[in-house]
């Protein structure tokens, strides 16, 4: 039957080529109901042997085979009928609402954190200090951008971002300096800052003189292998002129440092380490 073979199982109609489906499929369905009475009333003769004649459009005579072949195109017909409402149920034509979020773009990943002094001009830094406010005291520290900008850098980004904060003072030498910033020693140790202590700078020797109140950058024979770790000098240390990258002043606090340099040792490890409470970044008062 016609209407069986253009319909395509897997395929949606539209709202319109449906409707005239169903009109074609009433008309039909009226026509194969009305053969289907006539080949009754043929069977009914035959059984019953009475010399009864029906014609069919153009007085064709309804005999068994016509019945059959009207047998299976009234089978078709309810087939293909129940197949296409079947069809549309399981392939609907997707709605506007559903290709937008099919097609919604992910949402942008949050952007890398960055610290307050990334990419700050040495002017921005000049006139800045860092204050320590320690177990004994308060060190304030002014930086020496110019000598030494990446170590200056680097040092004010991790007083800002907390990262110094529950840190000690974990090496002392007696009556010549004294060194902060291992943050392993941080009550508040994580990967992150796991991440700050291998990021490395670049050696930055310069003019500036190794005397008592500089703050300098410590690390180890390798070149550009400072991390985290500064010290204090309590006594003079021309020795580590042109070498070590000096970045910072001591200007109110030396006090507090000799203090903690003098405290009970054991060689060159404190027994009990002075903490850092807070460390902050605010402009050098006048």
């Amino acid at each position: 039957m016609k209407f069986a073979k253009e319909t395509q199982p897997g395929l949606p109609l539209s709202q319109s080529t449906f409707a005239q489906r169903r009109q074609e499929a009433k008309a039909q369905r009226q026509e194969s109901e009305h053969a289907w009475r006539l080949c009754s009333f043929a069977s009914l003769r035959e059984e019953l042997g009475q010399n009864i004649r029906f014609f069919v459009r153009g007085s064709q005579r309804a005999d068994k085979t016509f019945c059959r072949a009207v047998r299976v195109a009234l089978a078709g017909f309810m087939i293909s009928t129940l197949a296409a409402p079947i069809s549309v149920a399981q392939n609907p034509t997707p709605s506007t609402e559903t290709l937008k979020k099919a097609n919604t773009r992910p949402a942008d990943p949050k952007p890398a954190q960055t610290d307050p002094f990334d990419g700050s001009a040495v002017e921005k830094m000049i006139g800045q200090c860092v204050t320590l406010d320690t177990e004994s005291g308060l060190i304030v520290i002014e930086m020496l951008p110019k000598a030494a900008p990446e170590t200056a850098r680097s040092f004010l980004n991790l007083a800002a971002s907390g990262a110094l904060d529950t840190t000690t003072f974990s090496r002392v030498v007696r009556d010549f300096v004294i060194q902060g910033g291992n943050l392993s020693t941080s009550e508040k140790w994580s990967v992150e800052l796991a991440k700050r202590m291998a990021r490395h700078l670049p050696d930055e020797p310069s003019a500036v003189r190794h005397e008592r109140g500089i703050v300098s950058m410590a690390r180890a024979e390798e070149p550009n292998s400072a991390t985290t770790h500064f010290f204090i000098l309590i006594g003079d240390g021309p020795h580590l002129d042109g070498k070590f990258a000096a970045f910072g002043r001591v200007v109110r606090g030396i006090e507090v440092a000799v203090a903690i340099n003098h405290a009970p040792l054991e060689g060159e490890t404190p027994l009990a380490p002075v903490r850092i409470k807070l460390a902050t970044v605010a402009p050098c008062a006048k």
